[in-house]
C-alpha cells in the first residue's frame, strides 16, 4: 500500500454529451464527500478503514435505492484492495452507481478517491462492487427494472457485471477444489521455529446494537457491522506482530442474515496464517437476543501488512495453527492467497507484460474466464476506430493504443444465419473456413461454459513443422434479451497436453446475438511477439 504522498493522479471518465447538448449523468449515480477529521482517524493519523467502509456502504445503498425505488439491504461486498492511505484533513470522494440489475438484486460499483484541498490533486484509493437486494414490499417480491447503459464505460461494466456475478457464485467451489487437492496445490502445514501460537491472536468482543447503529430500515447498518469486524481483525493482527498493522485487502463480505436493534453482536477474529510480509485474519459476526442461539451474520478475511519507516512491508513471525480447525483455516488461507495471486497475475498485468500462455489449473479457471470475457467486452466498447481503407465493400479500421495495434475488418456477406452461427460458435468446425486451423479437438470439458481444446496449425513458413497449442474457450449465454452470446478462447499451457510455444498464432473471439439474424462482431486475432499485438475484427451483417 502506498502512502498518500506517493500517489498518481486519478483518471476520470470522459464526459458524454447527449444530443440535447447536456452532459449525461447516470440516473443512479450518488456522490458523497467527507473531510477526514481527527475523530475519523486511527493512531497514525490516517482514516480508519472501518469509517471508510461505513461511508462506502451508505453511498452504495442510496444508489441501489434510487434505482429500485424501495428499501435495499447489503448482500455482499466484493474483494477490496486499498491502494493508498488517507490522512487527516484530506477529502474523501465516493461515487456509487448501479452497473446492472438482475431479478431482485443489483451490482453497485463504488469508486473511492482522495483529494488534497491545497494542491487540488486527486488519486484513487479503492474500487469495489457491492450487491444489494431489494426488500419485499406489500405488493410482494420486487422485480427490478433493467439498467440501460449509455457510455462506453457503462456498457463495459454492464457486461462484466454478469461475469462477476458468476464468479461470486462459484468462488466457494474453487476453494473446495483447492482444498481437496491440498497437498499438490497448497503444500503441507509447515512447522516454524519460534512460531506464534494462533490462540494468542484470538479476539472476541461484544457490541450492543443501539438505535444510532441502525439504518433507515431499523436494521443494523451493514457499514457499522463491517467497521466492528475491521476493529477486532486489527487487534488480532496486532497481537501477532506486536505493532500497528495496515489493512491491505478484504476478501468478500458476505451477509448471511439481518441484525436488529437490541441484538448482542459477537465479533470473533483470529490470525489464520502468516506469510513473509502479510497475514490473513478471519473474522465473523454472530448475533443473539436473550437465550436464543447465535445467528451467523457476516464473515470476511482481511490481509494485513506491517510497514516500516520507509513504508515497506516488514517480515512477520510465522503462525502455529491450532489442531483440526486451525489447520483447516491455515490451508484455506493459502488457497485464498493463491487465488489472489492468480487474479493479480492474470487480470492486473498490463497487456505488454502478460505472458503468451498462462498455466492452466482449476484454481485460476475463474479468472482466466473473466479475463477472456473482459478483454472482449473492452474491445467491443471501443468507439475510436479509424477507417483506413475501403475496397470491394470491405472496410479496414485501425486502432493504436500504447503498445497494441488493432485491425478491424468489416464486410457484408450473404450466409444463412443458422449456418453462420454453427460455423463460428463451434470451434471444432473452424477448420472448415479458417486455413490456419488443421485440427481442433476437445481435450477437457472444464465445466458447462469453459472447454479446453487442442489446436493444430500449419507452418507459417515453408519447410517448417506445424505447431499445436491449447485454448481455453469461455462461452457465456445471454442474461437477458439485449445481451449477446460470447465465445472467447485464450491460449493456456497444460502439463497434461504437450504444446509448442508459438511466435505467431491465430486466436478467435466471437459475439453472438440472442436472435441469429444480426452479427455485431466476430474477432480473429494474430498475436505477434511483444511489443506488437495485432487484433483483427470481422463484422458480419445479414
Amino acid at each position: 500500500m502506498m502512502s498518500e504522498g506517493e500517489h498518481d493522479d486519478t483518471v476520470l471518465e470522459p464526459l458524454f454529451i447527449q444530443e440535447s447538448g447536456e452532459v449525461y449523468r447516470n440516473p443512479t449515480e450518488v456522490k458523497m464527500s467527507q473531510i477526514v477529521l481527527p475523530c475519523h482517524a486511527n493512531h497514525c493519523g490516517e482514516l480508519s478503514v472501518g469509517q471508510l467502509l461505513k461511508w462506502m456502504d451508505s453511498t452504495a445503498c442510496l444508489s441501489a435505492e434510487r434505482h429500485s425505488g424501495c428499501s435495499c439491504i447489503t448482500a455482499s461486498v466484493d474483494d477490496i484492495h486499498f491502494e493508498h492511505t488517507i490522512g487527516v484533513g484530506k477529502v474523501v470522494n465516493i461515487i456509487a452507481k448501479v452497473n446492472r440489475a438482475f431479478t431482485s438484486s443489483m451490482e453497485v460499483g463504488i469508486l473511492v478517491t482522495c483529494e488534497d484541498l491545497y494542491t487540488a490533486r486527486q488519486w484513487n484509493v479503492c474500487h469495489a462492487f457491492a450487491t444489494f437486494v431489494a426488500r419485499r414490499t406489500e405488493a410482494g417480491k420486487v422485480q427490478l427494472k433493467q439498467v440501460v447503459p449509455h457510455t462506453q464505460m457503462e456498457q463495459m461494466e454492464y457486461s462484466l457485471a454478469a461475469e462477476r456475478r458468476r464468479m461470486r457464485l462459484i468462488h466457494a467451489e474453487i476453494i473446495t477444489d483447492l482444498l481437496s487437492s491440498s497437498t499438490a496445490q497448497l503444500g503441507e502445514c509447515r512447522e516454524y521455529h519460534n512460531a506464534v501460537q494462533a490462540e494468542r491472536t484470538r479476539v472476541e468482543s461484544v457490541e450492543l446494537v443501539l438505535p444510532p447503529h441502525a439504518n433507515h430500515q431499523v436494521s443494523t447498518f451493514g457499514g457499522q457491522i463491517m467497521a466492528w469486524m475491521e476493529n477486532v481483525a486489527t487487534i488480532a493482527a496486532s497481537r501477532l506482530c506486536n505493532a500497528h498493522p495496515t489493512l491491505r485487502t478484504i476478501d468478500m463480505f458476505h451477509f448471511r442474515g439481518p441484525s436488529h436493534i437490541g441484538d448482542r453482536l459477537v465479533l470473533k477474529a483470529i490470525v489464520n496464517n502468516s506469510f513473509k510480509h502479510s497475514m490473513e485474519v478471519g473474522v465473523c459476526a454472530e448475533a443473539y437476543q436473550g437465550g436464543e442461539p447465535l445467528r451467523h451474520i457476516n464473515s470476511a478475511f482481511m490481509t494485513f501488512e506491517v510497514l516500516d519507516s520507509d513504508r515497506k512491508p516488514r517480515t512477520l513471525p510465522r503462525i502455529r495453527p491450532e489442531p483440526v480447525d486451525g489447520k483447516r483455516r491455515y490451508q484455506e488461507a493459502i488457497a485464498r492467497k493463491k487465488i489472489r495471486l492468480d487474479r493479480k497475475y492474470i487480470i492486473s498485468c498490463k497487456q505488454t507484460v502478460v505472458p503468451l500462455s498462462v498455466p492452466w489449473d482449476p484454481s485460476n479457471q475463474m479468472y482466466l474466464s473473466y479475463n477472456n470475457v473482459s478483454a472482449l467486452k473492452l474491445m467491443d466498447t471501443r468507439n475510436n476506430w479509424v477507417l483506413t481503407s475501403e475496397k470491394n465493400k470491405v472496410r479496414l479500421y485501425t486502432l493504436e493504443e500504447n503498445h497494441m495495434l488493432c485491425f478491424k475488418v468489416e464486410m457484408h456477406i450473404n450466409v444463412a444465419a443458422e449456418q453462420t452461427f454453427h460455423l463460428l460458435s463451434d470451434l471444432r468446425r473452424r477448420k472448415e473456413w479458417d486455413q490456419h486451423y488443421e485440427e481442433c479437438e476437445v481435450i477437457s470439458q472444464a465445466d458447462e461454459e469453459d472447454t479446453l481444446y487442442r489446436v493444430a496449425t500449419p507452418s507459417v513458413s515453408k519447410g517448417a513443422k506445424g505447431q499445436d497449442f491449447i485454448l481455453l474457450a469461455s462461452r457465456r449465454k445471454p442474461c437477458d434479451a439485449r445481451s449477446l452470446t460470447i465465445t472467447r478462447p485464450h491460449q493456456v499451457s497444460s502439463h497434461t497436453s504437450p504444446q509448442t510455444s508459438l511466435a505467431s498464432r491465430p486466436v478467435f473471439t466471437a459475439l453472438f446475438p440472442p436472435a441469429a439474424t444480426f452479427w455485431r462482431s466476430t474477432k480473429t486475432a494474430w498475436l505477434l511477439p511483444d511489443p506488437l499485438h495485432c487484433d483483427t475484427t470481422v463484422q458480419l451483417h445479414q
